[in-house]
C-alpha cells in the first residue's frame, strides 16, 4: 500500500470543480470522500430543476488541458458533446449578423450544457472504488483547523484527522466524518469551507454583486417548435455539414444581441437547441421585466429589442421560460490565503467567483485542480508546503481573471458594435499576424494558451494597449496632416484589405 492509499481527502462540493478534484486525487491513490448538499442531479426530478439556472459553459484550452492532465481518455468521454464556437455572431436590431472570429488561425471555444458535463463527471466517479459520494449533506463545521504553536507538521499526510460535521438536508440528521486528513473546498461562491478557514486565520475577503441579473431562456431545435431559421454561414469553414437541418442559428458561434445596457446571448447544445441568457440591470427586472409584467408587455419588450431572437423562440416558449425560470444574481469573490496549513484549501468559485463574461469560471476552476496537483506532486504530497505555494503563486492569476471577466461585460454588451472597437481589433489582429508569438491578442492568451498565466496575459496587454493607442492615433494624425478624409479612408481600406487577405 502506498502512503497515499492510507490517507483520505475530503472534498466539499460535487459540482464541476469538486468532481474533477475528486478524480485527480483518486487517480493518485488517495481515498476520496465527496460531499454535496444538493441531491444527485442525475435523479430524474433533479434533471428538470438543473436546467432552470445554468448558463451554458464555454470550454476552452485551460479547461481541456486540465481534464486531460487527470485522464486523457476520461476527458474524451466527458467532452464528447462539445459544440465548437469559432467566433461571436453579433445580431443588430435589423436582423443583420456580423461574424467576429475568436482566433487568428481557426481556434475555437466550445459550448456544452453545464448539467450534462457535471453528470458525466459524476458517472466517471462511480467507476472508482476509492471514491465515495454522499449527497444531501451540508457541511456545518470543520474541527482542528486552527493550529497551535505546538503543532509540528512535517507533512500533512501524517497530520491528525480533521473532523467534519455535516447535517442531512432531507433528514436533518447529523453526520460526523472522522477519517479525513485534508479537506478541499469546492463548494461555490458561498463556501462553507471558506467560512471555516476564516474562523481559523486572518483571511482577506471581498464580495461584490454587480447590479445586473440574468434569466435563462431557450431557442428550440428546428425539429421542435422553432418557427423559422436565421442560419447564417458567414464563416463557412466553421459550419459542420448538415447542421442547417437541426439548428435554427449557426451553432459554431456564440450569438450576441448587444443592446448597450443589456444583452442576450445564445450557445448551442448538441441536441440542436440553444441555451439563451438575458443579462440586464436590476432596474429592468424590477420594471419592464418584473414577474408581474403582463404577457403582452414581455413579448413587446423582446419584439422591440430582440426581434430576431423571439422569432426563433416563439411567444409561448418565451413566456414559459420567463415565468418559470429564476432570476440569478452575479457575484465576484476575492480572498487570500486559500489555505490553512496543510489541513484545508479552497478552489474554484469558493476562492475566486467571477462573472461569466469571459467564459473562464469553469476553465479557471479546472486549472486550479491542474495547478494544485502539479505543485503537490512536486512536493511529494507534502500538503502544507504545497498548499502554501499554491496560495502564493496562484493568487495574482486569480485576481487577474476576476477583473478581466468584469471588464468584458462592457465589451460584449456595448463595445462589439462600435467602430473604434472594430478598428482596434483589426489592428490588433494585423500586428499579431505580422509579429507572431511576440504579439498575441488578449483573448488568444486567455482562451487558447493554457501555458500563459492570466496575470502574464494582463501584463502583456498593458504594453500592447499603449502601442495600439499610438498606432491608431498616429494613423489619425497622419490623415489630418494629409488634409483630407479621403486619404484616411483609403489608408483604412488598404489596412483592412491587407488584414482581410492575411486572415483568409
Amino acid at each position: 500500500m502506498s502512503s497515499n492509499e492510507s490517507h483520505t481527502v475530503g472534498i466539499v462540493g460535487a459540482g464541476l470543480v469538486g468532481c474533477l478534484a475528486a478524480l485527480a486525487f483518486a487517480n493518485e491513490g488517495f481515498k476520496v470522500e465527496l460531499f454535496e448538499s444538493r441531491p444527485d442531479l442525475r435523479d430524474p426530478d433533479q434533471q428538470v430543476l438543473s436546467q432552470l439556472r445554468s448558463i451554458n459553459l464555454a470550454v476552452s484550452a485551460r479547461g481541456i488541458t486540465a481534464l486531460r492532465s487527470v485522464d486523457e481518455e476520461m476527458a474524451d468521454r466527458v467532452l464528447k458533446d462539445l459544440v465548437p464556437m469559432h467566433g461571436r455572431m453579433v445580431h443588430d436590431l435589423n436582423g443583420k449578423q456580423i461574424c467576429q472570429k475568436y482566433g487568428l488561425y481557426g481556434e475555437c471555444i466550445n459550448s456544452i450544457n453545464r448539467s450534462l458535463l457535471n453528470r458525466s463527471l459524476l458517472d466517471e466517479l462511480d467507476k472508482l472504488d476509492n471514491v465515495k459520494v454522499t449527497f444531501n449533506h451540508k457541511l456545518i463545521r470543520l474541527d482542528n483547523l486552527k493550529r497551535s504553536s505546538s503543532d509540528n507538521l512535517e507533512n500533512a499526510a501524517n497530520s491528525e484527522v480533521v473532523r467534519g460535521h455535516f447535517v442531512g438536508t432531507k433528514t436533518n440528521e447529523s453526520l460526523t466524518v472522522e477519517n479525513v486528513n485534508v479537506w478541499i473546498g469546492a463548494d461555490g461562491s458561498y463556501s462553507q469551507v471558506r467560512s471555516q478557514i476564516q474562523r481559523a486565520l486572518q483571511m482577506n475577503f471581498s464580495q461584490e454583486y454587480i447590479d445586473h441579473y440574468y434569466l435563462e431562456l431557450r431557442i428550440p431545435a428546428k425539429n421542435e417548435t422553432a418557427k423559422s431559421s436565421h442560419f447564417d454561414s458567414t464563416c463557412p469553414e466553421a459550419v459542420e455539414v448538415g447542421t442547417e437541418a437541426k439548428f435554427a442559428l449557426n451553432p459554431n458561434h456564440l450569438h450576441i444581441w448587444p443592446r448597450h445596457e443589456y444583452m442576450l446571448i445564445a450557445l448551442a447544445n448538441s441536441d440542436g437547441s440553444f441555451t439563451c441568457t438575458l443579462f440586464a440591470p436590476k432596474s429592468l427586472f424590477d420594471k419592464e421585466l418584473a414577474i408581474s409584467a403582463s404577457d403582452a408587455d414581455v413579448v413587446s419588450f423582446f419584439r422591440t429589442n430582440f426581434p430576431s431572437a423571439i422569432e426563433l423562440m416563439g411567444d409561448d416558449l418565451l413566456l414559459e421560460s420567463f415565468r418559470k425560470n429564476p432570476r440569478g444574481s452575479l457575484v465576484c469573490v476575492k480572498c487570500s490565503p486559500y489555505n490553512v496549513g496543510g489541513k484545508a484549501i479552497i478552489i474554484g468559485d469558493a476562492a475566486h467567483s467571477m462573472v461569466p463574461f469571459y467564459g473562464q469560471g469553469m476553465n479557471c476552476g479546472f486549472e486550479d485542480v491542474r495547478t494544485l496537483m502539479a505543485i503537490l506532486k512536486k512536493h511529494e504530497f507534502d500538503f502544507e508546503t504545497g498548499f502554501n505555494e499554491y496560495t502564493e503563486t496562484r493568487r495574482k492569476d486569480l485576481g487577474a481573471i476576476v477583473d478581466l471577466s468584469m471588464r468584458n461585460y462592457q465589451e460584449m454588451r456595448h463595445d462589439v458594435t462600435s467602430t473604434a472597437y472594430l478598428l482596434r481589433k483589426s489592428v490588433d489582429g494585423f500586428l499579431s499576424r505580422v509579429m507572431g508569438d511576440f504579439w498575441l491578442p488578449l483573448y488568444t492568451m486567455v482562451s487558447f494558451r493554457a501555458d500563459i498565466p492570466y496575470s502574464r496575459a494582463v501584463q502583456e496587454r498593458q504594453w500592447q494597449n499603449d502601442i495600439l493607442t499610438w498606432v491608431i492615433r498616429a494613423s489619425v494624425g497622419t490623415s489630418l496632416l494629409a488634409g483630407t478624409a479621403l486619404w484616411h479612408g483609403r489608408l483604412f481600406n488598404t489596412l483592412s484589405s491587407l488584414y482581410s487577405r492575411l486572415t483568409r
